[in-house]
């Protein structure tokens, strides 16, 4: 980010929501089409969503997570084109539909929209939830969308870093003055702010696995994601890389909020990603191994996720909480 100026304070404080756990649950919502791309293919909609989230809210959910894709074409989904239900706009729904209820991105693609359109979409739905919301954020990696749309996915990382100059003191006090090669503020300023404006702005978390978003996540973030990964050591060391990284930029590792995630197999299933298989037992076995971690929250996601798998894995909720 070389020869980029910004004159705005952006001061990450290790925010977090509210939670009765030591370590919270969140639910990532199956807004994905479960078939490839086709006129007749069956799919689930916004009504399903929203029963999912009411489900999850009674079985002992604190939050709920909303991905940010517009198209999946992965090889291990089989190499066709799956639809994606937009983002945001989901979000915002589900928010004033399911009150009460802690909501976020999972993470939200810096690079598909604006830095001030970001920083304001944040503040509605901040408004929406009551201050139930925590802002997610990321470069972006699944290349085939941003060519079918026409997105630049050269130097992401780089165009990550100065949106964030932008989106983070927008967020935190309102205000932004940044000059970049790629995005631009002057006087920029994001009012009205939802009701966590007032105590530094929604908190703000990245995935990250690599060195540099490492110590950008140490920079800018009130949160980490681990990211899906279910391997223990694994985590534990990605957990000491993100520590080096905060020293490395002057922070207290221990400002920085921890959360992983999990997709639990409940019945077969294409789609699942790093799945844990095992009894209900073996299931909280494995979440209070990550509790034991210090992480604050945590991803665990029936896998399939319905209706169906979600009443399901409230026996695992109420196992996870009887310790």
């Amino acid at each position: 980010m070389a020869g980029a100026v910004s004159t705005e304070p952006h001061v990450q404080q290790g925010r977090w929501l509210e939670s009765k756990r030591p370590m919270g649950l969140g639910l990532m919502m199956p807004i994905a089409e479960q078939n490839a791309v086709e006129a007749d293919s069956p799919r689930e909609g916004f009504r399903d969503f929203l029963a999912m989230a009411r489900m999850a809210q009674q079985i002992g959910y604190d939050m709920i997570w909303v991905p940010d894709h517009f198209i999946l074409k992965l090889d291990w989904h089989g190499g066709e084109a799956r639809g994606v239900w937009e983002c945001w706009t989901t979000t915002a729904a589900l928010a004033a539909s399911v009150p009460g209820l802690g909501i976020g991105t999972m993470v939200a693609c810096t690079g598909f929209h604006n830095p001030g359109s970001i920083a304001k979409f944040a503040e509605v739905i901040d408004e929406v939830s009551d201050g139930n919301f925590v802002l997610g954020l990321g470069c972006g990696w699944h290349g085939d969308e941003y060519e079918m749309f026409g997105m630049p996915f050269d130097h992401r990382v780089d165009r990550f870093e100065e949106a964030m100059e932008i989106i983070s003191p927008l967020v935190r006090n309102g205000r932004a003055t940044f000059e970049g090669k790629y995005y631009q503020a002057r006087n920029a300023v994001n009012f009205p702010q939802g009701p966590q404006g007032k105590e530094g702005g929604t908190p703000i978390i990245f995935g990250a696995q690599q060195p540099r978003m490492m110590r950008l996540t140490a920079r800018y973030a009130d949160a980490w994601n681990a990211d899906w990964q279910n391997d223990i050591d694994l985590v534990s060391q990605r957990m000491a890389e993100l520590d080096a990284a905060c020293e490395e930029v002057g922070r207290d590792p221990k400002g920085l909020v921890r959360t992983g995630g999990t997709q639990f197999t409940m019945a077969p299933h294409p789609f699942t990603f790093r799945p844990f298989e095992g009894s209900p037992d073996d299931m909280v076995a494995f979440m209070h191994k990550f509790a034991g971690m210090g992480m604050r929250h945590y991803l665990a996601t029936p896998s399939p996720c319905n209706l169906e798998t979600l009443e399901q894995f409230g026996e695992v909720i109420r196992k996870f909480d009887q310790g």
